[in-house]
């Protein structure tokens, strides 16, 4: 990982060589674009599993299913949202990223991807922090199921003080229950549904513009720890 506080670049050089410089980059932005649209590729020839198990939902006075959730559309996101059953607040992490969720979201549905955040605390607590810092996203409950459990978002206390667990598909020791996330489904004509991909870790950082804005400043992303400066967007000072 780049400390991004370290990386200021203070040389000063003509025009000339900047042009020269920033050509030589370029080469190296376009390799990447390419591998970015090979990497697309083989993600969507990722196989599926289908998914027999029933999960319901808590939202609003009643419960959904799975199935639910897709609305109108044949496909769906989910993003696995920290937020435990005792938590008052949701994870300053996962609201940065699900403060980018609505502006996309007003472009995608019209391409056949519904999307909704899902945490394991009461609905209630979901829909008052969701006011708080006014997204309309949809947002469920997956406390009467074992939704997260079963798609590598949240852990038993018991099963993480008991050693490593499999996460992000390896085995590695987790210190918290609930872990940030995305899975995508798929919903036939018959409604069978499908799990044709998840992500962990760092990889939501793709969902985060502000991010790529901070990339191309000169102080990059001004951080000796992923997101160490970030608060909650109606917690900043100035």
């Amino acid at each position: 990982m780049v400390k991004y506080s370290d990386s200021m670049n203070e040389r000063v050089v003509s025009r000339d060589e900047w042009v020269s410089e920033r050509q030589k980059l370029l080469v190296k932005e376009k390799e990447m674009t390419r591998l970015r649209d090979q990497l697309n590729e083989q993600r969507l020839a990722l196989p599926w599993v289908k998914v027999d198990k029933k999960y319901v939902f808590e939202e609003g006075d009643g419960l959904v299913a799975l199935a639910d959730l897709f609305g109108k559309r044949s496909q769906l996101a989910v993003y696995h949202f920290m937020f435990a059953p005792e938590w008052e607040a949701g994870c300053p992490g996962c609201s940065f990223l699900c403060d980018h969720v609505d502006s996309a979201r007003q472009h995608f549905e019209h391409n056949d991807l519904s999307f909704v955040a899902v945490s394991r605390a009461a609905w209630p607590k979901l829909e008052a922090y969701r006011k708080r810092m006014s997204w309309t996203f949809r947002w469920v409950s997956s406390d009467e199921s074992d939704f997260n459990y079963d798609f590598g978002a949240s852990y038993k206390r018991a099963d993480l003080d008991a050693g490593p667990v499999f996460h992000n598909f390896k085995v590695q020791k987790l210190n918290f229950e609930d872990q940030p996330g995305v899975s995508v489904f798929y919903k036939d004509e018959a409604g069978d549904i499908f799990h044709t991909y998840s992500l962990y870790e760092r990889g939501g950082e793709h969902f985060i513009a502000a991010y790529d804005w901070l990339d191309i400043a000169p102080k990059g992303r001004n951080e000796d720890e992923v997101m160490d400066w970030m608060q909650r967007h109606d917690e900043y000072k100035d």
